[in-house]
């Protein structure tokens, strides 16, 4: 009974403590301000200051913010649609029961039209028909107050917590390459064309991107590649002696650095050697300003800093350093390729058990060993296989 009884219970991805205390805390503070701000803009009770969707848009927003029907468009528009179908339809339509199943309908009907799917909006539609006398006597109005008001300050509270707490939100497709070729890691296994073909045979509405399906995907085929292939590890291949950079290094110590010891990477490390992020050539190039005195922090990034760590940036390497996650030793290098791919990243910092910097794993470190791989006439044929689609 209780194997059949599981079999009722929906498979949801894995997701650490932390994540579950963050989305339950960006809920709370998402309502409470959106019902604070509300009060007081109103100053008094003759309106209706928060509805009850909000609080399914809530559970979308701050637990599945990477979810498609949780973006900006998807609630904004979602519930704008919703709340005028709902509205026109109790005008037009006596009998509430009626009215209400028609409004949901031509909800999604529309809302799917516009690519704006939110299934709180479905409750706003139905809040519109059968709010009682207080929202029918709203009409058209109830679409500005309370359902657009309620909605923004949702959404911003959103856009804030979830970037203040490390999240990126909205969720945006991955940047790809300005050239008619594809990313490095969709040149092989599957194509994207096959994976639109299987959605269209499959046919229903998934709750996640196409391109973080996708994504997941490529990581699957990776990893099942770095399974079969022979466990060449990082620290084979890695080099050893590496120029590092403190966070508070100026951007032209940084510049210098690069130039001196003729290299394009320049891990950021603390006082304790932990890795803090990194520096590359692109990041000069695309983050800093550059006049004659050389790189410097540009009005518009130093605003973002601002704004995004509630204090003034210095102009120094940890202003323009991306962020990267080491691996281990120990890690094979089948591993690095989809990190490196996905990431656009030609360098990887490797530390140790202690979380300090021990070595860094570049692509012209990787394709001597993926060589190696591919031509090793002992290596099975998956083996072979698998270095030749890392290395491609």
């Amino acid at each position: 009974m209780r194997a059949f009884l599981s079999r009722f219970l929906p498979e949801l991805t894995p997701i650490s403590k932390r994540e579950r205390l963050r989305s339950a805390a960006g809920a709370l503070a998402g309502i409470l301000a959106t019902g604070l701000v509300c009060r007081a803009a109103l100053g008094s009770e003759a309106l209706p200051v928060l509805i009850a969707p909000m609080g399914a848009s809530a559970v979308l927003l701050f637990a599945v913010p990477a979810s498609p029907l949780a973006q900006p468009w998807s609630i904004l528009g979602g519930n704008i649609v919703a709340a005028l179908v709902g509205v026109t339809a109790g005008a037009w339509i006596a009998d509430p029961f009626v009215a209400a199943s028609c409004a949901i309908g031509v909800a999604i009907a529309l809302m799917m039209a516009l690519r704006c799917l939110h299934p709180p909006s479905g409750a706003v539609a139905l809040t519109a028909v059968l709010g009682g006398p207080a929202i029918r006597e709203l009409g058209y109005g109830f679409v500005l107050w309370p359902v657009a008001a309620n909605s923004l300050l949702l959404l911003t509270t959103a856009l804030l917590f979830n970037n203040l707490t490390g999240r990126t939100y909205p969720h945006l497709r991955p940047a790809g390459p300005r050239t008619a070729d594809p990313p490095s890691g969709a040149r092989v296994g599957f194509r994207a064309s096959d994976l639109d073909a299987a959605l269209e045979d499959f046919d229903q509405l998934l709750d996640v991107d196409r391109s973080d399906l996708e994504q997941i995907l490529r990581r699957v085929q990776m990893r099942v590649y770095g399974r079969l292939s022979s466990p060449i590890t990082c620290a084979a291949i890695m080099s050893r002696d590496v120029i590092a950079v403190a966070p508070d290094a100026p951007l032209a110590e940084a510049l210098r650095l690069l130039r001196r010891h003729r290299i394009k990477a320049l891990p950021v490390t603390d006082e304790g050697a932990r890795v803090l992020g990194i520096v590359t050539q692109t990041d000069l190039l695309d983050k800093a300003a550059w006049d004659r005195s050389g790189p410097r922090l540009g009005l518009g990034r130093r605003l973002r800093l601002t704004a995004e760590r509630g204090r003034a940036p210095h102009g120094c390497a940890a202003d323009i350093m991306s962020a990267v996650e080491p691996v281990g030793p120990d890690t094979p290098i089948a591993v690095l390729v989809p990190r490196m791919s996905e990431a656009g990243l030609h360098h990887l910092p490797v530390v140790d058990a202690d979380g300090r910097l021990v070595g860094i794993v570049s692509q012209t470190d990787l394709i001597p060993a993926l060589l190696s791989e591919a031509d090793a006439p002992e290596a099975p044929i998956c083996a072979r296989a698998s270095a030749r689609t890392a290395l491609a």
